[in-house]
């Protein structure tokens, strides 16, 4: 630790993501504050021996107005970051519960928004992940085998209706690339036409190879190579992690969300070693990008990764016909 760093006091500050008709509470921050004239999520400074939780309801109720149970609070992100003249954790949680009519009771401008109406620009800079998770699904479905290029098309539009999904990982490590790319090329109007988006896995060149793609994966060898963000902003970038060093490297790239794992023994490789929920969960509290649990995990395990602060699951038997 530097000598700045351990002269600059972390603030911890908790943050609602208040949800009503699957729209989200937005004020603007007072122009003569810290960050003025940007938006913001509700929500204010944990006092000494407060809870998390109990500092969103109070924080709430004083801004808004809005009540809100403590048991309806669900962890959404942890966000560490460095403004430069100051630190702080963001310790953001949603609920679906509150009760009332919001209004900006500290003088600010509130409005409910949808998520797909939140611009990077108009908040500050350490909110951006929570946008992220906002637009993000909480389980990014990952195509599994098939014998051929044609069999994998028919599960995928067979999956598709079987359950919805919002986005969908074409992962097919038998491919070459030209054949993978024919492949991902007769994905998309399948995706499209469930009402999903396919992210590409592979190398940078995969998704300008793909029109329609709307986003792409990068397994770890290909994100180790990468000094920048390989694609435009307006695409999803995600990037396969296994430790602490893996994820910094993924928020260095500029990488919207990352997988992590394996959390429990799968199928195709039972005997690899691990991390559990419990070092899943210590991973995620300091990764300042959504994080999806992989490996091993069904629908059934979706809360305990919620709980552990993730943003869902990722893998291939919770939605894959095998069959």
């Amino acid at each position: 630790m530097t000598v700045r760093e351990a002269q600059v006091k972390e603030i911890h500050v908790a943050v609602a993501v208040i949800i009503r008709d699957e729209r989200v509470l937005i004020a603007r921050r007072p122009d003569h504050v810290h960050q003025g004239g940007l938006l913001e999520f509700p929500g204010g400074k944990v006092e000494p021996g407060e809870s998390v939780q109990a500092a969103l309801v109070r924080e709430i109720a004083e801004e808004t107005g809005l009540k809100v149970p403590e048991a309806s609070l669900e962890p959404v992100i942890g966000i560490r970051h460095d403004y430069g003249d100051k630190r702080v954790f963001l310790d953001v949680w949603a609920t679906r519960a509150a009760e009332g009519e919001p209004e900006g009771c500290e003088g600010q401008p509130v409005e409910w928004l949808d998520p797909d109406r939140l611009r990077d620009q108009d908040f500050p800079a350490a909110n951006r992940p929570i946008i992220r998770a906002l637009r993000l699904p909480a389980q990014l479905a990952i195509t599994g085998t098939a014998a051929s290029a044609g069999e994998t098309i028919e599960r995928l539009r067979s999956g598709l209706a079987g359950a919805s999904q919002a986005l969908v990982v074409l992962r097919a490590p038998a491919m070459t690339g030209p054949d993978y790319r024919q492949l991902a090329a007769a994905a998309v109007p399948v995706c499209e036409a469930a009402g999903a988006g396919l992210i590409v896995h592979g190398a940078p060149e995969v998704f300008y190879g793909t029109p329609g793609a709307c986003g792409l994966h990068l397994p770890w060898r290909e994100a180790a190579k990468q000094a920048e963000r390989p694609i435009p902003v307006s695409a999803w970038l995600g990037v396969s992690c296994h430790d602490a060093t893996e994820i910094d490297q993924a928020v260095a790239i500029g990488a919207d969300y990352v997988t992590l794992g394996p959390v429990k023994p799968t199928l195709s490789h039972p005997e690899e070693p691990t991390m559990g929920w419990e070092a899943f969960g210590t991973l995620v509290s300091g990764a300042p990008v959504p994080v999806f649990g992989l490996g091993g995990l069904t629908l059934a395990d979706l809360p305990e990764a919620r709980q552990q602060g993730g943003q869902g699951i990722a893998g291939i038997s919770f939605w894959w016909p095998e069959n």
